[in-house]
C-alpha cells in the first residue's frame, strides 16, 4: 500500500465525529421506534457521511469512522456472552470515566461471532476507492469495562482474561486479512491507563498480531472521554518495550501535549514508520495549515520524511462534525505545504 501513497501520507486514527441527527436516531432506537432495516440504514448512512467527509478533506487513507461503535468500545460488549450490565458508578453531573456502563461476569466470557470488525471492513470496501485502514481494539482496551471483582470469580486474574481475548483479537485480525485488509491498526490506549506489567502487555499485543499478514499499526494514546485523558501522558517509560512490538508503524499522540517527547521518535523510527498526531482532538481550536506545517517540520527533525505519517492525535468522536471537518481539511492543507517544500509538489 505505502508505495502508492505520496510522501507524508495523511490518515485518521479511526473514529469520525457523530452527526447531530445520529443522537436523535439513537433515542428513537432506545424508544423502540426503529426496526432492523431502519437501524441498518442509519448506520450505513452514518458511515457514508464519514467516508465522504474524509474523501472531501483529501485524506490519503481513510476509515469507516467507526460509526457502528459507541464510545469507542462500548458496542463490543453486545458481542460478548457470559456478561450482564451493572449500574454505572455515577449518573449525575459530568459524563466521565466513572459514568460509563459496567459489566459483571456470569461465567467465562465468549465472543462466538467475533467482534464485528470484519463486517465493518467489508462494508467500507464497497463504499470507497480510497486506500483504507481497519481498526480494532486490543485485549486490554476491549475488556476495560468488565468488573475486576467478577473477573476473579472465573479467571485466575485479569491477565488470564486478557490472554483469552488476545486469541479473539488475533482471529479477528486474521479474518480481516482474509476479507482483503492490508492495513490494520490495533488500538491500546489502555497501555497508559491500566496499571500492570508493560512487558506482559507487550507480549499480549504481539500475540494479537502474530501471523497477521498485513501492514500493522500500533496506536497508543492516553484516553479520550469528554476530551479528557485518563493515563499519565508520557511515552518515555514505555519506549524500551515498544521497540519489541511487532508492527510497521507506531501511531502516537503529540499535538495535545504541545509536541512534547518528539525526541523519542528518533529511536522508534529507525525500523518503523511513525504516525505523528498533529491535530489536537481534545480542543475546539482549529489548527491552521500553518500550525500543522510547523508541527510536521518539528517532527521531521527526528523522523526521516519517508517514515512519517500525518494523523490526528486520536479519534474524533468527542468533537462536533463541523470542527472535525475543518481540522481534517487543515491537516491535509498543512501537509501539502511541507510536501511541496520537500519534493517541489504538494501532491
Amino acid at each position: 500500500m505505502k508505495e502508492s501513497l505520496p510522501l507524508l501520507p495523511t490518515s485518521v486514527i479511526g473514529s469520525h465525529a457523530i452527526p447531530s441527527w445520529f443522537y436523535t436516531a439513537l433515542e428513537a432506537i432506545e424508544a423502540g421506534k426503529y426496526g432492523k432495516t431502519d437501524k441498518r440504514e442509519l448506520y450505513d448512512d452514518a458511515v457514508s457521511i464519514a467516508i465522504r467527509d474524509m474523501e472531501r478533506a483529501g485524506l490519503d487513507v481513510i476509515s469507516d469512522g467507526e460509526m457502528r461503535r459507541w464510545h469507542f468500545v462500548q458496542s463490543f460488549y453486545e458481542k460478548m456472552e457470559g456478561i450482564e450490565p451493572e449500574e454505572p458508578l455515577r449518573r449525575v453531573g459530568l459524563y466521565a470515566y466513572d459514568s460509563v456502563p459496567r459489566y459483571r461476569l456470569r461465567e467465562r466470557v465468549t465472543v462466538p461471532r467475533g467482534l464485528g470488525v470484519v463486517e465493518e471492513f467489508k462494508h467500507l470496501k464497497t463504499q470507497t476507492d480510497k486506500p483504507v485502514k481497519a481498526t480494532c481494539p486490543g485485549p486490554l482496551t476491549v475488556t476495560i469495562h468488565l468488573r475486576d471483582s467478577s473477573v476473579r470469580e472465573f479467571y485466575r486474574d485479569r491477565l488470564e482474561l486478557f490472554w483469552e481475548f488476545a486469541e479473539v483479537v488475533n482471529q479477528e485480525l486474521k479474518d480481516l486479512v482474509k476479507a482483503g485488509a492490508d492495513y490494520i491498526q490495533l488500538d491500546e490506549p489502555s497501555f497508559a491507563i491500566i496499571p500492570g506489567e508493560l512487558k506482559e502487555y507487550l507480549d499480549l499485543y504481539n500475540r494479537c498480531v502474530e501471523g497477521v499478514d498485513a501492514r500493522i499499526a500500533f496506536h497508543i494514546c492516553f484516553g479520550n472521554l469528554g476530551s479528557r485523558p485518563r493515563g499519565k501522558r508520557e511515552y518515555g517509560p514505555m519506549i524500551s518495550y515498544l521497540l519489541d512490538a511487532k508492527c510497521d508503524e507506531y501511531v502516537l499522540e503529540f499535538a495535545n501535549r504541545e509536541m512534547h517527547e518528539l525526541e523519542i521518535c528518533r529511536e522508534l523510527s529507525r525500523e518503523r514508520d511513525i504516525g505523528v498526531g498533529v491535530i489536537d482532538i481534545k480542543s475546539f481550536y482549529r489548527e491552521t495549515p500553518s500550525d500543522v506545517a510547523d508541527r510536521i517540520r518539528a517532527a521531521l527533525e527526528y523522523i526521516p520524511p519517508e517514515k512519517l505519517w500525518i494523523v490526528p492525535d486520536c479519534g474524533f468522536f468527542q468533537l462536533p462534525r463541523w470542527i472535525t471537518v475543518q481540522k481534517l481539511r487543515n491537516m491535509v492543507a498543512g501537509t501539502r505545504i511541507v510536501r511541496e517544500e520537500l519534493t517541489g509538489s504538494p501532491d
